[in-house]
């Protein structure tokens, strides 16, 4: 899929190595569709590897998409320059009057702290608010899941035991959801959190639906609401393969409690290199994501989405 960003985003040349198709404004021009509008909410620290994993994800059908990314401006960031951030990023108050045809909100490293004190929270909030009226589908990732259930549902977060980390395989409930769409019967995905939104209280909710379950501690993979308008998924299917890695030596540096992320390494030897067994299906999900829930649905003229809430 051609994607359309800023020329000069520092995701470019990683990117065009791995033979991913990024489109200039010219060519953009001469083509005769619309292009789908995406924004990203990026809630990540290191920004730019979240860009990469993301425009890596959306990359695989032969749309085009023009995408934009989000940062709130009530956080200041510690890991992005205000430059980088001046640049290629936009805040809520710039973009709020658009339409969109899909909005991803990112997982963010604040899921132990209770929703009312993430000082970013009453921003996001507007912004899910806003998704309703502004946003055709959204997809929410990791903390952003748990955030979206939260906000929408009233479904509260869980502390777990034991850190969530590691590759789980998870079941799909739903088969004929087109969201799994060439899928086999069990997938595997990256999963990093401490908290979880419990089945039990997703299955009570008759608005949701549990699409995927994993296995043991990862619980609940994907969920998704029956209108079709928003997707949750709990673990990280854009992790790169070494994401878990760093992770793990990071927190072994700063002599932060942590254990070997299960299934990962093999032998569970941290010498040795991981192998990837969740990229075809990440990169399947984010596809059937763009072309059933978007795609096929969106209207084509954006701004009717305006008129479907009235």
């Amino acid at each position: 899929m051609p994607i359309k960003v800023d020329q000069n985003l520092a995701a470019i040349p990683i990117l065009a190595k791995e033979n991913i198709f990024i489109m200039n404004d010219t060519r953009a021009q001469t083509q005769q569709i619309r292009p789908l509008k995406i924004i990203i909410l990026n809630l990540m620290p290191t920004k730019a590897v979240t860009e990469i994993q993301l425009l890596r994800l959306l990359s695989n059908t032969p749309l085009q998409i023009e995408v934009t990314f989000l940062h709130t401006a009530s956080h200041q960031s510690k890991n992005t320059s205000a430059e980088y951030l001046n640049q290629f990023y936009s805040t809520f108050d710039e973009i709020k009057q658009n339409y969109y045809d899909g909005l991803i909100i990112t997982g963010a490293p604040v899921e132990e702290l209770e929703f009312e004190k993430v000082h970013y929270w009453k921003e996001l909030t507007m912004m899910m608010e806003w998704s309703k009226s502004h946003v055709f589908s959204t997809l929410h990732i990791c903390w952003g899941a748990q955030a979206g259930l939260y906000y929408h549902y009233h479904l509260d977060k869980t502390p777990l035991n034991k850190k969530c980390f590691g590759i789980f395989e998870s079941d799909i409930k739903k088969p004929l959801d087109p969201l799994f769409s060439g899928f086999d019967d069990a997938f595997y995905i990256p999963h990093s959190r401490h908290t979880t939104v419990l089945k039990e209280k997703i299955a009570s909710c008759d608005a949701l639906e549990i699409l995927a379950q994993g296995e043991n501690e990862a619980q609940i993979s994907i969920v998704k609401s029956k209108d079709n308008k928003a997707i949750y998924i709990f673990g990280h299917a854009e992790y790169d393969k070494d994401t878990l890695s760093q992770e793990y030596f990071r927190d072994l540096k700063a002599h932060k409690p942590i254990s070997l992320p299960r299934n990962y390494f093999p032998n569970d030897d941290p010498n040795l290199s991981p192998k990837m067994n969740w990229h075809a299906s990440a990169t399947l999900l984010f596809t059937n994501w763009l072309n059933y829930y978007v795609y096929q649905e969106t209207p084509y003229i954006i701004e009717k989405l305006k008129e479907n809430q009235a």
